[in-house]
């Protein structure tokens, strides 16, 4: 079956303000891919089928009036050998700690030292790679708190889209992990990642929104990749989950969003402490329970 790519040009100069768009819109079947030496920049996706490709578009355009957007994308289907090909240039290994996540083209030729755990990443995933800030943060904290604590207690990933932090956990020793999404197939993708990291039934993955999916539950540590605005909302079912001396990360928060996010969070639990970083235009805002 044919791949369809979309793909349109847009000024290198709007590049980051049209990331940021596509991170606040949780839109991850469209990257932006730039070439700084050349001065260019494209909005480009995947999509099984040009009708799909098309109502992307159609969506993104109507959250926008750049003016960029007055030229039309180009789809086309793409030959099997030009679709993997196509992601071998825009997806490439990163690491932090012990933990590298790594395109399964690689598999074998990477080296991985010893010691070194390795999460693969399937190119064709629909729900991102884990290459913006805002789940490389999460990731870090997530590392960290494996060091500290040693993999003790539960997780939980609120809207795991692909599954990354969660299959993170539990590439990083953490055994009692549940991670839901309000789409069905995120959990199918999330489930297919699993089992191509020999992760299968190591997490609960189950279709929930942030209602549903925290009732009843609660974690050590828990998780929430999302929009301010959803995280703003949902903020008493989130602290909520957070079992004593637990920890709340938060992420998909723009850095000139984080006083308002922060002050919603710390308007609820009484006692709790917070801490935040800022990775390029992005932050994240941790929140400790107390005992």
């Amino acid at each position: 079956m044919a791949t369809f790519e979309l793909k349109l040009e847009v000024p290198l100069e709007a590049a980051s303000a049209l990331e940021d768009l596509l991170a606040e819109r949780e839109e991850q079947r469209l990257m932006v891919v730039e070439d700084k030496p050349s001065g260019r920049a494209w909005l480009s996706g995947y999509f099984g089928s040009s009708a799909e490709a098309r109502a992307a578009w159609q969506d993104l355009a109507t959250a926008t009036d750049a003016g960029w957007k007055k030229t039309d994308p180009v789809v086309r289907a793409l030959p099997d050998e030009d679709w993997k090909n196509s992601y071998k240039v825009h997806f490439k290994a990163w690491k932090f700690g012990r933990l590298n996540w790594v395109p399964v083209w690689e598999r074998e030729t990477l080296v991985l030292p010893a010691g070194e755990e390795v999460l693969w990443l399937d190119p064709g995933m629909a729900f991102g790679t884990g290459n913006h800030e805002t789940t490389r943060l999460v990731v870090e904290r997530l590392v960290r708190t494996k060091v500290k604590c040693g993999g003790q207690g539960r997780v939980i990933d609120a809207g795991c889209g692909s599954g990354i932090l969660a299959l993170s956990a539990a590439k990083l020793g953490f055994q009692d992990i549940a991670a839901f999404d309000n789409d069905p197939l995120a959990v199918d993708v999330s489930k297919e990642n699993a089992a191509l990291n020999g992760l299968d039934g190591r997490v609960d993955f189950y279709v929930g929104d942030l209602v549903t999916g925290l009732a009843g539950r609660q974690a050590e540590l828990v998780l929430a990749n999302i929009q301010a605005d959803v995280l703003m909302k949902f903020a008493r079912e989130l602290t909520g989950a957070v079992a004593p001396e637990g920890r709340l990360v938060l992420s998909g928060i723009l850095a000139t969003e984080l006083a308002q996010v922060r002050a919603v969070f710390e308007a609820l639990p009484p006692g709790w402490t917070t801490d935040s970083r800022v990775m390029g235009e992005w932050s994240d805002l941790v929140l400790a329970a107390p005992a």
